[in-house]
């Protein structure tokens, strides 16, 4: 009996102890931005792709917006003002357009669409 219990317990423990490195790696992954290629992909290879990808741009325009709140809250000058302008979730695709065509050749394939975004919307809604 004692062997049983003994066996259980080192099992129990190897289990748990598995685990918890497991937890602590999925924890040490972090997320990582689209590139500016893999939207692109997204767009041309799923029959909704451009709809994911659109859903994508309004996710990360409303990221960089609280991120530039947050900022100002914590004492940084923003860099997005809208002064009462409008900003609807519509506009993340033309935006995001817009500053890739005035700066053609500047974003590379591999760099962060929230780059692109942040950019814009700074430029368009400048402090």
């Amino acid at each position: 009996m004692w062997r049983t219990t003994m066996w259980h317990s080192l099992f129990l423990h190897r289990f748990f102890q598995t685990w918890i490195v497991l937890g602590l790696m999925l924890v040490g992954v972090s997320a990582q931005a689209m590139t500016l290629r893999e939207l692109r992909a997204l767009e041309k290879n799923d029959k909704q792709g451009e709809n994911y990808a659109n859903y994508y741009l309004v996710g990360v325009m409303e990221g960089v917006l609280e991120t530039d709140a947050h900022r100002v809250r914590d004492g940084a000058k923003p860099t997005i003002c809208l002064n009462g302008r409008r900003l609807q979730p519509s506009m993340a695709r033309s935006l995001f357009d817009t500053e890739l065509q005035r700066n053609d050749g500047v974003y590379e394939a591999d760099m962060p669409v929230q780059l692109v975004l942040r950019n814009a919307l700074a430029t368009v809604y400048s402090c």
